[in-house]
This record gives structure tokens, sequence and C-alpha cells, in this order.
């Protein structure tokens, strides 16, 4: 049976603990290890043993200027899990903050001209993406939540254009055909994602001001990105 590992990558224990309940549903296992990369490294877990990797959300940014000691090992063993799926040795999935560490990693641009406040959105699937077996079934378009500070300029060097929208030009891309990084959430039910947005009501995702109208939007949702993480662990399998 294939393994998958979740890697949280987030500092905040309620928002930590919350996503991988989240990601654990989405994927639809009973069970789903974690690791916890702002407390312990790769190295410290058999993690070549995992067939795939799904890596969650943060309040770190790729374009930090000034990155702690635990930002550079994190983004570090986050290169390290993209290599294995380059390789072909696993699957991943990174979101949001992991689209970042991944596009940078290959060359690409990471800017923050395009930054999408707490909300849900629509993204439009290319037609590499309606062909693409995680993404296809789920074309012509999904509707997923976001918010996110930076975003890739561009598709990086040897990557492939899954998903878009006018907010934001790279909302998903494939490279090979193991390696997938989205700026989107998809593992997030609305009920998740407001309960997330009450931990960063004061981080700049959306003005505090306007938290009452922000929770009802995002509760007012209908989103579907679940389904595609449904589909992963077939894909791993």
């Amino acid at each position: 049976m294939s393994s998958v590992l979740y890697v949280c990558v987030r500092p905040e224990r309620s928002a930590a603990d919350a996503e991988h309940r989240s990601f654990r549903r989405g994927l639809g296992l009973g069970m789903l290890d974690r690791l916890d990369l702002l407390h312990a490294s790769l190295e410290t877990v058999e993690w070549e043993q995992y067939d795939g990797f799904v890596i969650g959300g943060s309040p770190f940014n790729v374009t930090d200027t000034d990155k702690g000691q635990h930002q550079r090992a994190v983004e570090h063993d986050l290169e390290r899990i993209a290599t294995r799926a380059l390789d072909g040795e696993a699957t991943a999935l990174f979101t949001c903050y992991g689209i970042g560490v991944v596009t940078r990693m290959l060359g690409g641009e990471v800017h923050t001209e395009q930054p999408e406040q707490a909300s849900a959105t629509t993204v439009h699937l290319t037609d590499a993406g309606a062909d693409d077996p995680l993404f296809g079934p789920s074309a012509p378009s999904m509707s997923v939540f976001t918010a996110h500070k930076e975003s890739a300029r561009e598709t990086p060097p040897g990557a492939v254009l899954l998903a878009t929208n006018d907010a934001c030009a790279v909302q998903a891309y494939r490279v090979g055909e193991r390696l997938y990084a989205t700026q989107f959430h998809p593992e997030a039910s609305p009920q998740d994602f407001a309960d997330r947005m009450a931990v960063y009501r004061a981080s700049g995702y959306f003005d505090p001001r306007d938290y009452d109208r922000t929770e009802r939007a995002i509760l007012d949702a209908a989103v579907d990105g679940d389904d595609l993480l449904a589909r992963f662990p077939r894909l791993i399998g």
C-alpha cells in the first residue's frame, strides 16, 4: 500500500493541527503521517520510505529578505522532497508557500505583484490541465480557497501550466510526471479556511477591519479542491 507524508511548515500549532486534519480528510485516509519541519528535519524520519508527500502552507514567503535559520532549513528540506519527485522516486504536491520554493529552485521568479486576499476563487484548467491525471477530472474549472502575498511570475523552466486565472497567472503546474505545485489550498473546507483566517487575521491576508465580512464570504463559498486531493493517493498507487 502506498504511504503519504503530510509535511507541515506552519509555526502556529492550532493551524498546523487543523491543516493536518484537512489533508487527511481530503485524501480520504484513515491515518496520515506527519512531519513538522519547524521542529524536526527530514533526517529525523525515514522520509525516503514514502511514496507521496503533501506539503501545506505557511506564513513564510520565499521573497522574505531576512530569513531565519528555521526558514532556511525548511526550504532546504522542501527542495530535497521536490528533487525526489523530480527524480520519479515519489509523487509530491506542494501548496501555497511550497509553490514559491519549487519555482525558485527551478530557476523561476517569485514576485509580490499578484497577491490574493483570503477568499474563494475560480481557477481555469489549461489544455494540459484537462489532460492531467490529477487535475483533468476537475476540468474545465475548480473553485478553491486562496490567500497569498507572493506568486510565480510564470511557470519555471521545465514546468507545465495546469491552472490559471486573471488574479494570479500561475495557479498550478506540474514538473515531469510526479511533481505538482498549487498556489491555492485544495484541502480546506469553508469552515477549515474560516478557522485558519482567525489565526492569521492580523497577518496581512485581508483587512482585519473586514474580518466579519471575510468570514461570511468564506463560510458561504462552495469549493471542490478536495476532489483533487481524493485522486492523489490513486495517482501514487
